[in-house]
């Protein structure tokens, strides 16, 4: 096999859009969503699971070879987790920004793109068999500690 159709179809390429929108706007987001207070206060067991599934769910990528005729889920979650995004960031007082459901957006969103990767994955590179559920686990475990956490943030800044 030919090394550049393996690094074109690698998993890890679809997480850059995410890293580059998160490095570039959560300067912009609320202030509850400031580093300094979005991680104040959140029980230790929550922020452990937390980022548990999410180094899972952002190294399992780079070891999963994507069938980029799939990406259709993964498109469509993430222009959804960057439209949340917008909202927050230029109408943060509005009735969206300001409710459970649309302060927390940017954490059960992800869900979408999360279950794209594993509809668009299809084999490792090296043999072992592979299951899209491999991935869907992880990321279903990141999705519920990440949704905890924000909704405890909500709950301190919103009350």
């Amino acid at each position: 096999m030919k090394l550049m159709p393996l690094l074109y179809k690698n998993g890890f390429f679809l997480l850059i859009p995410i890293f580059v929108w998160n490095i570039i706007l959560a300067p912009h987001l609320p202030e509850a969503y400031q580093l300094e207070n979005f991680n104040e206060g959140i029980p230790r067991w929550i922020a452990l699971g937390e980022n548990i599934f999410r180094g899972i769910i952002f190294v399992m990528p780079a070891i999963l070879l994507i069938d980029p005729k799939k990406l259709l889920l993964f498109m469509v979650g993430l222009v959804l987790y960057f439209m949340s995004w917008l909202l927050l960031i230029l109408a943060p007082e509005t009735s969206w920004s300001t409710s459970v459901v649309g302060f927390t957006a940017p954490a059960w969103l992800p869900i979408i793109w999360l279950a794209g990767i594993g509809m668009a994955g299809d084999r490792y590179y090296f043999k072992l068999p592979f299951s899209r559920w491999h991935y869907w686990v992880p990321s279903i475990g990141f999705v519920v500690f990440h949704v905890a956490h924000t909704s405890i943030i909500f709950q301190r800044w919103m009350s």
